[in-house]
């Protein structure tokens, strides 16, 4: 018995389902400390959000030969010490990865798409490892039907290598008519979509600065999340039509 045609949805994390600029900025901060290196201006700390850290460190100054040590001290504040006070719970101490909230609004929307027969997964730059945790936490994980991000060794740390292996994954199969989009808010969301021929949705509340999100490339941009459900089911419904 064959299987009907899915139409899977690729999420990302940072900016588009989380505000995760505390805790990513916050260590970032700590690393260039502890590393001996000026700690760069808001503006760019802003930027680390999306990418992966080390083309951040090195697009910051960070010297070839201190960027995989720039990585562990990130990976080891942002992850594993409970460094950074909780503002639920003042005097506990959290790691990084749990300073931030969920965009209000997602659990929502997410059950929507579920409800309407979409498959739905993150697809992150974050390490997997990482990444896990982060939505168990925020109770995030039983509203996707996987999490996938960066591997731990670095052999898949760019965008378009994660969104080919969360497809993998989840076996998309594109000849029996799967379809896909990428959802998230920053041009590396939106390059990555692209390098293996899939649009990409923008999400104008997230961390891309103006026109970021147009200029690379997005089919659409909305600017709000309740309108994240319809933008979807618009999206499929015009794809059904030219297929």
């Amino acid at each position: 018995m064959s299987k009907s045609p899915r139409r899977l949805v690729l999420l990302d994390l940072d900016g588009t389902l989380t505000a995760s600029h505390p805790g990513i900025i916050a260590s970032v901060v700590q690393t260039f400390k502890d590393l001996g290196y000026p700690v760069p201006n808001d503006s760019e700390l802003r930027r680390f959000i999306g990418p992966a850290v080390k083309v951040s460190l090195r697009r910051n100054g960070v010297r070839e030969e201190d960027l995989d040590r720039g990585v562990q001290i990130y990976r080891r504040y942002y992850s594993e010490m409970a460094s950074f006070e909780d503002p639920e719970h003042p005097g506990q101490h959290i790691p990084g990865r749990l300073l931030a909230t969920v965009f209000d609004g997602i659990p929502e929307q997410l059950n929507r798409m579920h409800e309407r027969g979409l498959t739905l997964a993150v697809a992150t730059c974050k390490p997997e490892y990482q990444a896990l945790p982060v939505c168990d936490h925020f109770g995030l994980r039983p509203l996707v039907d996987g999490v996938y991000g960066a591997s731990k060794d670095s052999t898949r740390v760019t965008k378009d290598q994660v969104i080919t292996y969360a497809l993998e994954q989840l076996g998309f199969d594109a000849e029996h008519g799967d379809r896909a989009l990428m959802v998230g808010d920053r041009w590396t969301d939106a390059d990555g979509a692209q390098e293996i021929g899939l649009d990409c949705l923008g999400c104008g509340w997230g961390y891309a600065e103006p026109g970021e999100l147009e200029s690379h490339g997005c089919y659409r941009v909305i600017a709000q999340v309740d309108q994240l459900f319809q933008a979807a089911e618009d999206y499929f419904d015009k794809d059904q039509t030219q297929h």
